[in-house]
């Protein structure tokens, strides 16, 4: 009869009931089961403890690790598949990929690279583009990082504190033509798409910045061009309060004038003495670059493409004509001359061109 006992496979006592257990089809001892064993959380099967394949806190047979679990390569966390967040060919728990994506794709307010210079021109434009409303998403960044820099990097993306839910698109500084053959049409297409807006919110600008040094050889050229700039910005204040298509509270806190003065000179004066730091229709200060900050943000591809052009214009101004030329310069005269397409539209849609008016396209 001895031969019909049953003997445990790990510590080879004699099993004198049926209290035992099946280990890989090995029989086992009721004692060494307790204190060597422990169950599978998925399928249910005994496994030795030495053998789990999941953590302190669950338990589970290889195969079941291998066929519905993985590990965070960041933090070693198990995951389960249904929860684990592919990037790079790895995964990764919610925290660490969403640490690691905001790293990689939408960095800090003071982020700023060494600028990429693109197109053939001696003036260059950089934008910063705010878009709010479909979260600080970097799933959503790299939707339009996609677009943006197929070959090269065009843009890169921040985190701004004035966004409710939002970020901000910064260009490497580009000409104007190369701004015009760029994919803005798809990437605001794109971020419209993905539930972003721009004008239609209480929150966002569109800031473009132009380098200093295509307004003069020197720092004296420079800031006398740029005490035109500013004394064309007040002398049409009005126009360009309508061209912009803030409200004029918002203007006000973000974009604020620096106030009428009688010359160029005596208006650059004004902001050189004023304590109106970076929040002002026309921020000087920066070294590099010159930025014009008066406009409400836009998702609208014509209406983007014709704030550029109007820098652009605004600066030839001041660069073409003499502080007694610029004062008598009238509105009527500065646009007569324009032959941009897209800004003779928007021109022509916010009734600033000659009393010529046309029904135009909603803002995004």
């Amino acid at each position: 009869m001895e031969e019909n006992k049953l003997i445990c496979s790990h510590c080879g006592a004699v099993i004198d009931d049926d209290d035992y257990g099946d280990v890989n089809d090995q029989i086992v001892c009721s004692d060494c089961v307790s204190r060597y064993t422990t169950t599978c959380e998925r399928c249910g099967a005994l496994i030795w403890e030495s053998d789990t394949c999941g953590d302190n806190y669950t338990a589970l047979c290889c195969c079941c690790y291998e066929n519905h679990y993985c590990r965070c390569a960041e933090c070693d966390a198990l995951l389960h598949n249904d929860d684990a967040y592919e990037y790079d060919a790895e995964y990764y728990c919610s925290e660490c990929y969403h640490d690691i994506r905001d790293h990689d794709s939408i960095h800090d307010y003071g982020y700023k690279p060494e600028p990429v210079f693109y197109g053939d021109s001696s003036r260059y434009f950089g934008l910063e583009l705010e878009i709010d409303g479909a979260g600080k998403d970097c799933e959503n960044a790299d939707s339009l990082l996609n677009i943006a820099n197929e070959s090269d990097e065009h843009i890169y993306i921040k985190s701004d504190g004035s966004l409710d839910e939002g970020m901000e698109l910064v260009t490497h500084p580009m000409s104007l033509d190369y701004h015009k053959s760029f994919c803005w049409e798809d990437i605001v297409r794109k971020a419209v798409y993905l539930g972003y807006r721009s004008h239609q919110t209480s929150t966002c600008g569109l800031h473009i910045h132009v380098n200093r040094d295509s307004l003069g050889d020197n720092r004296d050229e420079q800031e006398e061009v740029i005490s035109r700039i500013l004394y064309f910005v007040e002398h049409h204040w009005n126009e360009l309060l309508k061209f912009s298509r803030r409200s004029e509270y918002a203007i006000n806190r973000w974009a604020a004038r620096y106030g009428y003065e009688n010359t160029p000179k005596a208006i650059m004066e004004k902001a050189k003495k004023g304590n109106y730091g970076r929040y002002a229709a026309v921020n000087l200060c920066n070294y590099n670059t010159v930025e014009f900050r008066l406009f409400r943000g836009t998702l609208k591809y014509n209406t983007l493409i014709a704030a550029i052009e109007f820098v652009n214009r605004i600066c030839d101004a001041a660069i073409y004509n003499t502080d007694e030329n610029i004062a008598k310069l009238s509105w009527s005269e500065f646009v007569e001359g324009i032959t941009e397409p897209e800004l003779i539209q928007y021109l022509k849609e916010r009734n600033l061109y000659i009393n010529d008016k046309v029904e135009g396209t909603e803002e995004m």
